[in-house]
C-alpha cells in the first residue's frame, strides 16, 4: 500500500477529496491509533489508487480495512465508523 504499518495493527481508510464522512472517519481513526500503542493509521486517497480500490473491492469511501501486524485484513467496514467499533475490530488484529 505504500505505507509503514503499525506495530501491531493499522487501519486503512479509502477516501476522496469530497467526502464529508471520509474527514469524521480521519479523526476517528487518527485518535484510536493515538489511543493504542502500535496501532496505525494510514489514508489512502481512492482516486489515485484506483489499482488499490478495484483489487479491493472498495466500492464507497470511506471504506476501513483493519490490518494485523502481518498484512492480513481482519476486519473491513464501508461508511464512517463509530470510536468504540474501532475498537472492537482491533480486538481481533491485536
Amino acid at each position: 500500500m505504500g505505507a509503514e504499518l503499525g506495530e501491531r495493527a493499522t487501519l486503512v481508510q479509502f477516501s476522496t477529496a469530497f467526502c464529508q464522512p471520509c474527514r469524521a472517519t480521519r479523526r476517528t481513526l487518527s485518535e484510536v491509533a493515538g489511543m493504542i500503542e502500535g496501532v496505525g493509521h494510514v489514508e489512502i486517497d481512492a482516486e489515485e489508487r484506483l489499482d488499490l480500490v478495484r483489487a479491493l473491492g472498495i466500492e464507497r469511501t470511506p471504506t476501513v480495512l483493519v490490518l494485523d501486524r502481518t498484512g492480513r485484513i481482519v476486519r473491513r467496514a464501508a461508511g464512517q465508523p463509530r470510536k468504540a467499533d474501532v475498537i472492537a475490530a482491533l480486538g481481533r488484529a491485536v
